[in-house]
């Protein structure tokens, strides 16, 4: 069933990069929404409380996943559609690169509010007040991290463990967004859920900063730069997997990235990644050609790998 897998993982990357996600009935979302109605029932102050809440979660999505391999067994042809299905609704390259191309127009526009408003399908930061080096810098840092989240991860998932792979890891990275900031209320509750996707995105990340590397040069960029910034500051970053991301498309590129961000309540000033200038407006198009070159490379490496297997 390799080539089943293999095959299914190309064709769903290929419905991403030409249609983005699907705009109705999307199942992330419905699994979101699943999770929340859940979360409303067993949340409590306690990490126990969440591990029981994660574990159930992804173990839900994972069980799927592995129900759907099984009775894919037997049949190629069901195998690969279902496998195109789910990379398809997992994947979030292209709508990633589409979010960061309106956020560009409306700058270009001048239109601040609807930039400001626009942020949150970016980034989780408070947008009141931030002007366009803000909004432009935390654009591209975004697209930098989520080229790993959103693309690169589920793909490495895929080739690793099929189905199961795919659905596990988006549930994963989803409870993550939904209960993983420390806020007050998930500072216990939602543990266990940042430190899973801390650990299945350790490996992703990585690849995501070598892969920026290789491709460098289809956004323009430096390969020995990206290297460099990757080796000496991906470790600064509070976050274990994207500040190797972040620090890499810096390098790439040669711009700055870091600096003060707001939360809400919560105020982080994260250390300054890169040697370059700080990014502007046209640097937004430069780091989603550089995005999608990197996760054009993963869904390449991903079906290979399990063609091979």
């Amino acid at each position: 069933m390799s080539r089943a897998t293999a095959a299914g993982l190309a064709l769903g990357a290929a419905a991403d990069l030409l249609f983005a996600d699907p705009r109705r009935g999307h199942p992330v979302a419905g699994f979101g929404q699943a999770a929340a109605a859940l979360e409303r029932r067993m949340w409590r102050d306690s990490r126990a409380a969440g591990v029981a809440y994660a574990g159930l979660c992804v173990g839900t999505a994972v069980g799927t996943g592995t129900a759907a391999s099984r009775l894919t067994a037997h049949h190629p042809a069901a195998r690969t559609a279902a496998t195109a299905l789910a990379t398809w609704a997992v994947l979030g390259g292209t709508s990633l690169g589409r979010a960061a191309d309106t956020m560009e127009r409306h700058l270009a526009a001048g239109d601040l509010p609807a930039a400001r408003a626009h942020l949150s399908t970016l980034a989780g930061r408070d947008p009141s007040g931030l002007g366009e080096p803000e909004l432009v810098r935390a654009t591209v840092e975004s697209v930098a991290e989520n080229t790993s989240d959103a693309a690169v991860a589920p793909l490495f998932w895929g080739a690793v463990a099929g189905l199961p792979g795919l659905l596990g890891y988006r549930a994963a990275n989803t409870l993550d967004a939904m209960v993983g900031y420390r806020s007050p209320r998930y500072a216990r509750f939602g543990w266990a859920a940042a430190r899973f996707d801390d650990v299945v995105n350790w490996a992703p990340a990585r690849l995501t900063a070598v892969l920026t590397v290789l491709t460098a040069p289809l956004a323009g960029g430096s390969p020995s730069g990206a290297w460099r910034v990757w080796r000496r500051d991906g470790a600064a970053h509070p976050s274990p997997n994207a500040g190797r991301c972040e620090a890499s498309l810096a390098g790439a590129l040669d711009l700055r990235l870091g600096g003060r961000n707001v939360y809400g309540t919560r105020v982080e000033e994260r250390p300054v990644l890169g040697d370059g200038r700080p990014p502007v407006r046209a640097d937004v198009a430069r780091a989603v050609r550089l995005s999608r070159a990197v996760w054009v490379a993963a869904a390449v490496l991903a079906a290979t790998g399990r063609l091979r297997r």
